[in-house]
């Protein structure tokens, strides 16, 4: 029993619904044919076997009819019920095969209808699955609109797309907080860098206010870094919709030369095989996606580590893989480092080697270019980042 509604449960709706439309068309069929079966044998029985029985018991008496002697009139009678009835059950026998048959095929042709039914009853559920597939915080203005009278699907999808307005809203609200006080913030923090850098020019300046000017200006430009990147992550969470041709090999060498292969005096070595691929996009967030992958993969490294480009195209899309030597990563940890300021060991505060929006940002971009992010954990230690995206 277990087993027969755990296959039942995972068939598809569709199919269930087919099933179940099959099974009653049978079951009303058979209680139909056994009810007709019933009430053809008791009508043949009362109006046919009986009244030719009775008919022949009135035969008279033995005598000599045309040179031949008849027989006696019972047995007469009784050969002929058992005629008529041998012939009555032979009648009923023809007319529940012929109506087994046609019970089969009509019920096949109603099994191949209830499909179709069924098809066209569940469509604009599949449109709305569709449309809640295809969603996601770049695309929450799409609406599934749903047309037709107004019955449990269209409520459904009108439900839906009320949810999406909704959403869409926060998520804009959202998204515009964060522009503006990244906005307002850069304006001090800019005022504040300046008489930072002009006290360490002033030569009257004692070497300890220049040590502490220093170090506010190295943590000012760490709070620059963390804006840049809120500023980036709201911008790029937006659908990409001005699209173009982008050479990524082109891309992976420009990020490469912004980049220090030398952080904190440990030499990486990168190695490329980087073949050609187009993807179409924003060139200027795919720059910054890919340069956000780099400079991870060498910032979070080992001395003496090794980094590896892989850029590939196939009928799929575009993938770009950078792979690195590092500190080994917990496998349940991964999925968290594309969390904003998050880093791993689930650290929020070390600041100095970055604001933790590295691989949100990556995460951002690709899904707004209709794309998608995967990474693994190295068993020797560090990462294995993947973007895909479509051509």
């Amino acid at each position: 029993m277990t087993r027969a509604l755990s296959l039942w449960s995972r068939l598809g709706l569709r199919m269930r619904l087919t099933l179940l439309y099959g099974g009653l068309f049978f079951l009303a069929g058979s209680v139909l044919l056994w009810f007709t079966h019933l009430l053809t044998a008791r009508a043949l029985n009362q109006r046919f076997v009986v009244a030719v029985a009775s008919k022949v018991t009135g035969i008279g008496t033995p005598g000599a009819v045309m040179g031949t002697t008849l027989p006696d009139g019972d047995m007469l009678a009784q050969r002929v019920r058992t005629n008529v009835e041998q012939g009555a059950a032979d009648v009923l026998s023809d007319v529940l095969r012929s109506s087994v048959v046609v019970m089969v095929l009509v019920g096949v042709v109603a099994v191949v209808l209830g499909y179709l039914v069924a098809d066209r009853a569940l469509r604009p559920l599949d449109r709305v699955t569709e449309t809640a597939q295809r969603l996601s915080e770049s695309t929450l203005h799409e609406r599934i609109a749903l047309r037709g009278p107004q019955d449990e699907v269209k409520r459904l999808a009108d439900t839906f797309d009320a949810m999406l307005d909704r959403l869409h809203r926060v998520f804009d609200a959202q998204r515009r907080f964060i522009a503006n006080a990244s906005h307002e913030l850069r304006t001090p923090l800019a005022v504040n860098r300046t008489v930072l850098e002009v006290s360490l020019e002033e030569p009257a300046a004692s070497e300890d206010l220049k040590a502490l000017a220093r170090a506010l200006l190295g943590t000012n430009a760490r709070y620059e870094r963390l804006i840049e990147g809120l500023l980036m992550l709201a911008q790029s969470e937006q659908e990409v919709t001005a699209r173009k041709p982008v050479d990524l090999r082109q891309v992976v060498r420009t990020a490469m030369e912004q980049i220090d292969l030398q952080p904190r005096r440990r030499k990486v070595v990168v190695h490329e095989d980087l073949r050609p691929a187009v993807a179409h996009g924003d060139p200027l967030f795919l720059e910054r996606c890919l340069f956000n992958l780099l400079e991870n993969a060498i910032k979070y490294n080992v001395r003496d580590g090794e980094v590896w480009v892989r850029l590939r195209e196939d009928e799929a899309g575009v993938s770009v893989t950078v792979e690195n030597t590092g500190p080994p990563v917990p496998p349940y940890e991964v999925d968290d480092l594309f969390e904003p300021f998050r880093r791993l060991g689930g650290d929020r505060v070390r600041s100095a080697r970055g604001a933790g929006l590295g691989l949100s940002i990556v995460r951002a971009i690709a899904v707004a270019h209709g794309g998608e992010v995967e990474a693994l954990a190295r068993p020797e230690g560090g990462l294995a980042v993947t973007v895909r995206l479509p051509r």
